[in-house]
Order: C-alpha cells, then sequence, then structure tokens
C-alpha cells in the first residue's frame, strides 16, 4: 500500500509533528492486532522500531503506563531510548480503534542504563474502516518524538519520514502474516 507522510513544526516542543497515512488491505481488527499497545503483542515481532513493550501499571482496562524500548538506528547514530507513556486504547461507535499517547513520569520505571530517555508528546494511530469495504483499514497515524540526547535536529528530519514509511511497509507485511 501507498503511504503519504507529511510534518509540520510541533506546538509541544522544539520538533515535528509526524502524520503518516495509508491504506492497508486487511480488517481494522486485523490492523489492530499487530499494532495495539499491550504486553506479548505482535508489535515486537515486525516493528523494527520496537525492541520491547511492557505495562508498568495498568491503570484500568483501556489505560496504561507503559515502557517502550528502541535498538538502535540509522546506522547506529541514533542509540537505543526509551519511553514511558501513559497509554488509552479506545473503540469507536464507528468501528475506530485507536491508541492515543503521552509521556509521562512514573516511580516504577526511572531511567535505565544504556538507554536514552526519549519523550513522546502527544501521539497515537487510528485505525479506520472503510465504509463498503471491510476488507481495507485506513491508518493514521500522528507522531511528535524527543529523541532525547545530543542529536542534530537535521539526523532526526532525516530519520522519522524513512522510519514511518518502514513501519507502514512493515505493517502490511506483519498483516498479511497474520492472515497466511
Amino acid at each position: 500500500s501507498e503511504v503519504s507522510v507529511s510534518w509540520r513544526p510541533s506546538v509541544e516542543f522544539a520538533g515535528n509533528v509526524y502524520r503518516g497515512e495509508g491504506i492497508l488491505s486487511a480488517t481494522p481488527q486485523d490492523v489492530w492486532e499487530c499494532i495495539k499497545p499491550v504486553a506479548g503483542g505482535l508489535r515486537t515481532k515486525w516493528d523494527q522500531n520496537v525492541k520491547d513493550f511492557e505495562v508498568i501499571e495498568a491503570i484500568s482496562d483501556t489505560v496504561s503506563i507503559c515502557r517502550t524500548t528502541t535498538p538502535s538506528a540509522f546506522m547506529r547514530v541514533i542509540s537505543p531510548r526509551e519511553f514511558v507513556d501513559v497509554v488509552l486504547m479506545k473503540q469507536c461507535e464507528d468501528g475506530t480503534m485507536l491508541s492515543a499517547a503521552t509521556n509521562v513520569e512514573h516511580p516504577l520505571c526511572p531511567p535505565q542504563p544504556n538507554f536514552v530517555r526519549g519523550f513522546n508528546y502527544p501521539c497515537g494511530c487510528f485505525c479506520i474502516p472503510l465504509p463498503g469495504e471491510p476488507h481495507r483499514t485506513q491508518l493514521l497515524s500522528f507522531f511528535q518524538t524527543d529523541l532525547g540526547g545530543y542529536l542534530p535536529q537535521t539526523v532526526v528530519d532525516s530519520f522519522f519520514p524513512a522510519s514511518i514509511t518502514g513501519f507502514y511497509s512493515n505493517l502490511t507485511k506483519a498483516v498479511k502474516a497474520l492472515k497466511a
């Protein structure tokens, strides 16, 4: 599937908010199964930017505090990162499934050695059903991430668009493998 990536300056921090949008040949439930932010979920298996995902504290059935770690990236220019977020998962009346997150500090998750603490500002993924097309899903994603550390903005600006495109490409493969 084709993916569109755009960005503009964030009002939250001194970086950009990135928007990815694509249509996947899969049901919203199958797409959601691949991206939902849960411990033991499929995302660590297919998303090259997610090394580990753990729930630090479950606040409710739909809200949790989570820690995500990433491997080094961009030919090791970007060191491994960790992110601690409050995450909301929701299903809307129209069938849209979404996760929304933003950074938070939590006493059970102080910064860990060998990781640079990054910060996700309000972000999310929306699996949107396409009317009349039950086996196709619009995936709309928003990322505004401060990677932390001392990365030049040019490195960050070069990394994110390609990373988002890779996210959609790898997700497409993961959904096909799920259905196989």
